[in-house]
This record gives C-alpha cells, sequence and structure tokens, in this order.
C-alpha cells in the first residue's frame, strides 16, 4: 500500500493536463489544434509543416512554445492565449477527486507547462476550484518548460517548496526526472506503466490512489 510512503510528504504538486483529469476528455487534441493553427497563421507555412513542428519542438523542447521561443523568437503570451480558448465543457466535475484532495495534509500547488488562467478554467470546470494553495504556469517559470531542471527550480523556489517532504503527480514521464533527482516522491498518472528509476509508483487512476494514501 501506498501510504506508508507518503507519510513524510506536506507538500502535494500535480501536473494539470491529464493529471488532474482523465485522458478521455481529450482536452489536448483542442489544444493540439489550436496550436497547428497559430504556427500556420505566424509562420506562414502549411497545416501539415505546422503540425510537424508542433509535435517536433514538444519532442525536443519539451513543449511546443519553448521551441517557437527558442528556434522563432515568438512572444510567449499570445501563443498561450491563443491555443487555450477552447471548450471546457467536455470536462467533467469529480467530486470523489476534490475529496481526496482537500483531505490530503499540508500545502497543495499545480504546476502545469500551461499557463496559470487556463489551469484556473480547467480547475473550476473539474470542480476543482480552491482546493490548491497556489497554481503555477509556465510563466512562473520565465517560459521555461517542464522537464528543464531551471524551469522546476524557478517555480520551487517561488513556492519554498522542500523536496525532501514533497511528492509529484504527472502524466509525463519525463517531467518526473528532475522531482526524483532532487529528493522528491514522484508518480505517474498515466493509463500504461513506465518502468524507470526516477518512478516511484504509477497509476492509471489518480481519485483511487489518493484514497489509498489518506
Amino acid at each position: 500500500m501506498p501510504r506508508q510512503n507518503f507519510s513524510h510528504i506536506d507538500t502535494w504538486v500535480f501536473d494539470l493536463d491529464n493529471t488532474l483529469y482523465p485522458p478521455r476528455f481529450r482536452l489536448f487534441d483542442q489544444i493540439e489544434k489550436r496550436m497547428v493553427d497559430w504556427v500556420m497563421g505566424t509562420l506562414g507555412v502549411s497545416k501539415a509543416e505546422a503540425d510537424r513542428l508542433r509535435s517536433t519542438y514538444w519532442a525536443l523542447h519539451g513543449t511546443t512554445l519553448a521551441g517557437l521561443m527558442a528556434e522563432h523568437n515568438i512572444e510567449p503570451d499570445p501563443f498561450l492565449e491563443h491555443v487555450h480558448d477552447i471548450d471546457f465543457t467536455v470536462l467533467e466535475p469529480d467530486a470523489a477527486l476534490a475529496g481526496h484532495i482537500r483531505d490530503l495534509p499540508g500545502r497543495k500547488i499545480v504546476y502545469t507547462n500551461g499557463s496559470a488562467p487556463y489551469a484556473e478554467q480547467v480547475l473550476k470546470a473539474r470542480g476543482l476550484s480552491g482546493l490548491f494553495d497556489a497554481v503555477y504556469g509556465i510563466e512562473h517559470a520565465n517560459y521555461r518548460p517542464k522537464p528543464e531542471a531551471a524551469a522546476f527550480d524557478a517555480v520551487f523556489k517561488r513556492d519554498n517548496l522542500r523536496p525532501e517532504t514533497a511528492a509529484m503527480f504527472e502524466d509525463d514521464q519525463r517531467n518526473l526526472a528532475v522531482p526524483h533527482a532532487i529528493g522528491m516522491r514522484t508518480v505517474h498518472v498515466a493509463p500504461e506503466a513506465h518502468t524507470a528509476d526516477h518512478i516511484h509508483h504509477h497509476t492509471v487512476d489518480l481519485t483511487d490512489f489518493l484514497s489509498q494514501i489518506k
């Protein structure tokens, strides 16, 4: 049982997309479409090329935004505003998840590679508003993305987080390497398990997992 592995935790860090809601809602499908539209319009490339750049930059730089900033010197805020202008009504509230997060001892924060305003809208649609002590977006990491160590450093210093008493919940296994390296407990939230030294736990169901560590 995972309960004993979390007895020392007083700070709970949650990624947002595909972590605080399950992948079946396919919210990122909307975001990816708007990314492609933005890249097409801004760089003047075809839809196929825009989609290739979106995927390539995500793989090489951690986020499409980071790649666009590095390769094309774009301003981040217009991009973030455009890609996050989506339909949030596809999400559903999760009272059970809200209850388990509320019952966690200590400080609860959200840290996403999206923007903080976007995160707040997701939390509202999921019935999770008001449960977190802080919500950090990529703007709080100087627009550097997870999995970069500098991104984690910027956000965790802002939060005064102590890694040795903190846990990180994340769907992208790449983004758990730095938290593990600095001493955090790591939980991979994803349909399929990924075996790696930097992953302490895996779950397909965050709500069920949290119910076991109360």
